[in-house]
């Protein structure tokens, strides 16, 4: 379903029942070329810092054009894989996003078994960033996430789609910068704990909510995230590293469904 929101990585779509879902790839992130608010602004300079393109032009304007104009190559290309049959293979996990629509991870297929994710990585068009999940031919996620990897590291010595306009010589300090900018901000705001009897729903807090669970960092609250939906607080035992001892500690923690969490602005 064309929407002028959409970006390669995530895209309205109607079910064969009828339902309208937004699907949320795994394992992908596309260049942002519909930026609306800070946010969005501070993750396509992440994106540009990644791949060494944020000189590519002298007037940071005209940077900031040029790298939303790759993001809409990105947005192209997954338009013309989906002009052609293809399949959806879902678990309904929530990838949070607007909340006036239903985003989902996913992982898409068309007739001829090509993963639209790895296309959009062996085009140069997505970087191989983000959450990831078992695939349904048996693949673990840190697989599916090696494949990738291995995907994007051809097109950048192939040097197509965005990696053909990289600085190599920026680049590495491109990416110390944002890994900086990273900690300075992780440092200003702080690990917020959580307030007393408060809990989180693990089936659709974001990433940054499910790291105020003490002893949680970035690789745990990915971890949970791509093992959802729960179906009860105890599949928690399935992720790997959280054993009996860390489940008794975050389980007055945590609920599935219900209000909000408490104390949340």
């Amino acid at each position: 379903m064309p929407t002028d929101w959409a970006d390669g990585d995530s895209f309205r779509v109607r079910l064969p029942d009828g339902e309208e879902i937004t699907a949320r790839l795994y394992g992908v992130d596309c260049l942002e070329h519909h930026v609306t608010d800070q946010t969005d602004a501070r993750r396509l300079r992440s994106q540009r810092r990644y791949f060494g393109i944020t000189k590519v032009r002298p007037e940071a304007a005209a940077a900031i054009a040029f790298a939303k104009d790759l993001g809409r190559q990105a947005s192209e290309e997954t338009r013309t894989f989906l002009s052609r049959p293809f399949a959806i293979h879902t678990s309904f996990a929530d990838a949070r996003g607007d909340a006036r629509f239903k985003r989902v991870y996913a992982f898409v297929f068309d007739a001829d078994g090509r993963d639209l994710a790895a296309q959009l990585v062996s085009q140069g068009l997505a970087r191989a960033f983000g959450v990831s999940r078992s695939t349904l031919v048996g693949e673990s996620a840190d697989d599916y996430r090696e494949m990738l990897g291995d995907l994007e590291l051809r097109a950048a010595a192939a040097g197509v789609g965005i990696w053909e306009h990289t600085d190599w010589d920026s680049l590495p300090v491109e990416r110390q910068l944002e890994r900086d900018d990273d900690r300075e901000l992780q440092s200003a705001v702080g690990k917020a704990a959580l307030p007393a009897g408060a809990t989180i729903d693990i089936n659709s807090a974001p990433l940054a909510e499910l790291m105020r669970l003490p002893g949680i960092g970035e690789t745990f609250a990915n971890r949970i995230i791509e093992q959802r939906p729960y179906a009860r607080l105890t599949d928690l035992l399935e992720v790997e590293g959280i054993g009996p001892a860390t489940y008794r500690r975050l389980k007055p923690m945590l609920r599935i469904g219900g209000p909000e969490l408490e104390g949340s602005p």
